[in-house]
């Protein structure tokens, strides 16, 4: 496509004079590039816009942008260069990095446009530009974005400064005796909310002015003579006293404002206080704030305004020319203290660029420069002579080969001053530009000489390159992979393209290679071996070697599978399983999830690489009986078994993470068991496990029932599981269970009788059972009253014993005691009759027990009593 310059300067040079001489920050527009173009295209493109970028110095309004363009374009040279070789990627990536910075410009003048309207909403066209060209955009641009923000640009309204009628203190002051916040609320009433003053003054509803004027005048020649009326007449005197009555209810509303404006309020109190106590429009209001705001004691004009201008524009020299040519008649006032600033500022810029000429270490010179370009940004020469200030080369510069590239390193220059930037080069042409001390060749040449430099660049000066020792470059093999089996051990890799040959080492022995890999069957399980694979090269005196990569390797037997393992709650860590099984002669155990059921056949040895690649590693701790994990959600549990780089694999089980039920208990009532727990969330049913029998149990009908019931025997122990479980693609599987035991009861029954002489008449107690047991004690009690005891110390103890064998006959001397009275008896403990401190399981069904006889008591052992009381009329007496 055609360059059209002419509309390059329209479109991109003149917005960027306008936005300050900040160039576009998109490099697309700034170098006129598309997306389409190739290679070729943008070279050109780039060359015909430097083209465009001469010609338009020579005009004085571009000079300082086109200088200040051609500095950038020494940074984006790389990009171009690389674009020369048909490598676009780094120019794209930097247009996409330009583009995000122009959107960044335009979200930074969006926000300060919005800080500086405020809740007025309003901007000067001075200020708008102002704002453009601090944040670098053009006015064009600026204006676009007040206006999607509902920001009004435009020059603050023209307010009187003088009052119209001589006597309006005197009128202002009869206001305030009447109590009137202004003069619209004394023409049209209380009722003037909505009051326009800008144009013809009005209020909606109510009659013209001059109709108000003469209402007013009749209303209050019709009130009786008064202090009042006198201040009425003073205000009245004024209106009629002024040509034209709209511009005294102005000043006086302007002059009201300005008032409160002087104590420097927020624009929100301001809006308040002119649409509240001044009665003003919404409109007339933010327009007269805003036309207040701006007074600030008129518009500099004449030699004043250009020179302010210049200086604004940083073209102080300029500014001098100016000044030297006005007659001194011209310098008087704001004009002649910026022709004494300027002068002051020029005088100094010369001496720091005479210092700098007569500097002989540049970075003095270029320090002196730069001081003197921030005072003149004109000053004729300081900008050509500090871009030839070249900074101190950098020193000690390496390149070592690393992997298949080159790493370049250098010491950074001894250069204090300004933006030091290194370009790099290998064997004459640039690789990449950087201000770090390191950079990298990904694609050097191989098996050459190949010598890098780097060179130490200040804008467009650079100093003396810094040369590395030259390096010949031959990588390794690539991709080395080593496995080691049951006595063989294999490897792979992959040959560099310049390479002649590989040749493998065994330690220190030479190893048969076959294409791009070897089998060596000569090793010892259980032994390390240290395999080395290095590249042959051909060099001018024959192959050249390099110094190979290194594996050590241990051959081991094929390690022997899990058959099978079995999962079982931790019940001090939810959610950690315990996986016991019996563990393999050699090899680690380890437990893997997968999502489907494993590929390989139960017993099948294969690479360790292709196990972890299809597999998730399972969280694991070694334990006395195998392992602690924590398998997480659904998936299927394998265990194999490693050995080196191999692995066999054993047994699987699909999990399902099925949360164990918490707070598990159990209470006999006779021969059924209550049995109650916290359902555990995402759980539709759970198995229920008691004295070899099972029932499942659906959360509705656990709810609905408030609990399980079994049935058993009150006199057998019980070990109660319950685990949750689900179908799984028409499987029933079981998460882990939680248990509790229920001690069995053991129904003893007593009789009470009376024997002997009244004299010595005894109380009987006959104690028997189904079958023999031993009371741990049995307590007799008497309780005076119709209330029988409740409990062993509801009453008074009439006697007590231990180690009751029953059956059994205890007695005990009747009480003498008033009628009526009861007799109740207390056991605890019951244990199987034989020697006493002995506990026979086998009595109890509950396979392996062993305890004592607190156990029992606790409610953990195989029994507890059930005492039977004999009939009322045997317990009551009287």
């Amino acid at each position: 496509m055609a360059f059209d310059e002419e509309r390059y300067v329209r479109e991109v040079l003149e917005p960027a004079r306008e936005a300050g001489g900040v160039p576009p920050a998109d490099l697309a527009a700034r170098y006129q590039l598309a997306e389409s173009m190739t290679a070729r295209d943008v070279v050109d493109a780039a060359k015909q816009v430097r083209q465009c970028w001469r010609r338009a110095r020579g005009m004085l309004k571009y000079r300082r942008l086109i200088d200040r363009m051609e500095s950038d374009h020494a940074r984006f040279a790389p990009l171009f260069a690389a674009a020369a070789e048909g490598d676009l990627a780094p120019l794209r990536a930097a247009l996409r990095d330009s583009h995000a910075r122009a959107g960044r410009r335009l979200d930074d003048a969006a926000r300060r446009l919005d800080d500086a309207a405020g809740p007025l909403r309003m901007l000067s066209p001075a200020l708008l530009s102002t704002i453009a060209k601090s944040c670098g955009v053009s006015q064009e641009e600026a204006l676009r974005l007040a206006a999607a923000r509902s920001v009004e640009v435009r020059e603050p309204d023209p307010l009187p400064r003088s009052a119209p009628y001589a006597g309006y203190g005197k009128a202002r002051e009869a206001l305030d005796a009447l109590g009137l916040p202004h003069l619209g609320r004394f023409v049209f009433g209380d009722d003037c909310a909505g009051l326009e003053v800008l144009g013809e003054v009005t209020v909606p509803g109510a009659p013209p002015l001059a109709d108000a004027v003469a209402a007013a005048e009749a209303r209050w020649a019709a009130r009786p003579r008064g202090p009042w009326t006198v201040s009425a007449d003073t205000v009245l005197a004024a209106l009629r006293g002024t040509s034209d009555p709209a511009t005294l209810v102005r000043y006086d509303v302007v002059a009201r404002l300005r008032e409160r404006v002087r104590e420097h309020p927020y624009d929100d109190t301001l809006l308040r206080h002119a649409t509240g106590e001044l009665d003003l429009a919404q409109g007339d209001a933010r327009r007269l704030i805003f036309a207040v705001r701006g007074e600030g004691g008129g518009v500099p004009s004449g030699p004043a305004a250009r020179l302010r201008e210049l200086v604004d524009a940083g073209e102080i020299h300029a500014a001098v020319d100016f000044a030297d040519a006005l007659a001194p008649s011209e310098l008087t006032g704001e004009a002649a203290e910026l022709v004494t600033e300027v002068r002051a500022r020029l005088t100094g810029a010369v001496r720091l660029r005479d210092r700098a000429m007569a500097a002989i270490d540049p970075d003095d010179a270029w320090i002196a420069l730069r001081d003197a370009l921030q005072r003149v940004p004109d000053l004729p020469g300081a900008a050509d002579m500090l871009a030839r200030l070249a900074p101190y080369p950098a020193r000690a510069v390496r390149a070592e080969t690393q992997g298949d590239g080159v790493a370049i390193t250098w010491q950074p220059s001894p250069s204090r001053a300004g933006r030091v930037v290194y370009d790099v080069f290998r064997n004459g042409a640039q690789l990449s530009s950087t201000e770090r001390t390191a950079a990298r060749d990904d694609h050097p040449p191989v098996n050459v000489p190949v010598s890098y430099s780097v060179v130490a660049r200040r804008e467009e000066a650079s100093a003396p390159a810094s040369i590395a020792a030259p390096i010949v470059v031959r990588p390794e093999p690539g991709e080395v992979r080593l496995t080691a089996g049951d006595g063989v051990v294999w490897g792979r890799w992959t040959r560099p393209a310049e390479a002649s040959r590989v040749v493998v080492s065994r330690d220190g022995l030479p190893v048969q290679v076959i294409d791009t890999g070897f089998r060596d069957a000569g090793v010892v399980n259980g032994t390390a071996y240290t395999y080395v694979i290095a590249a042959a090269y051909p060099g001018p005196e024959g192959e050249v070697f390099t110094p190979g990569v290194r594996h050590t390797v241990t051959p081991r037997g094929l390690p022997k599978p899990i058959a099978g393992f079995t999962l079982h709650p931790d019940p001090s860590s939810p959610g950690t399983l315990l996986a016991w099984y019996d563990e393999p002669p050699s090899g680690v155990v380890e437990f893997v999830a997968l999502d489907t059921a494993p590929p390989w056949p139960a017993g099948a040895t294969v690479p360790l690489a292709d196990l972890r690649a299809a597999s998730r590693a399972v969280p694991s701790i070694p334990t006395r009986e195998g392992q602690a994990i924590r398998p997480g959600s659904q998936c299927v549990l394998l265990a194999v078994t490693i050995a080196g780089d191999l692995a066999t694999v054993g047994g699987h089980l699909e999990h399902v993470n099925l949360a164990t039920p918490t707070g598990l208990s159990a209470q006999r009532r006779g021969t059924t068991v209550y049995v109650g727990f916290d359902w555990p969330p995402d759980v539709p049913e759970v198995e229920v496990r008691w004295a070899g029998r099972d029932m499942l149990v659906s959360s509705a009908a656990y709810r609905a029932q408030g609990g399980v019931r079994l049935e058993a025997p009150e006199s057998e122990p019980l070990l109660i599981e319950v685990a949750p479980t689900a179908l799984v693609r028409g499987e029933r599987l079981c998460g882990p269970p939680a248990w509790v035991r229920l001690a069995g009861k053991v129904p003893v029954r007593y009789d009470l009788s009376r024997e002997g002489p009244a004299w010595r008449r005894t109380v009987v107690v006959e104690i028997t059972s189904e079958r023999p047991v031993r009371l741990r004690r049995l307590a007799l009690v008497l309780k005076p009253g119709h209330v029988q005891p409740r409990s062993a110390d509801d009453g008074v103890l009439l006697d007590q014993w231990t180690d009751v064998e029953v059956p059994g006959r205890l007695s005990v001397p009747a009480p003498r005691q008033e009628k009526p009275y009861w007799l109740r008896c207390f056991a605890e403990g019951a244990l199987p009759a034989g020697p006493r401190g002995a506990v026979s399981a086998g009595d109890y069904g509950v396979e392996g027990f062993e305890g004592t006889m607190e156990d029992d008591v606790a409610g953990e052992g195989p029994g507890e009593v059930a005492l039977i009381d004999p009939p009322v009329r045997r317990m009551k007496v009287g």
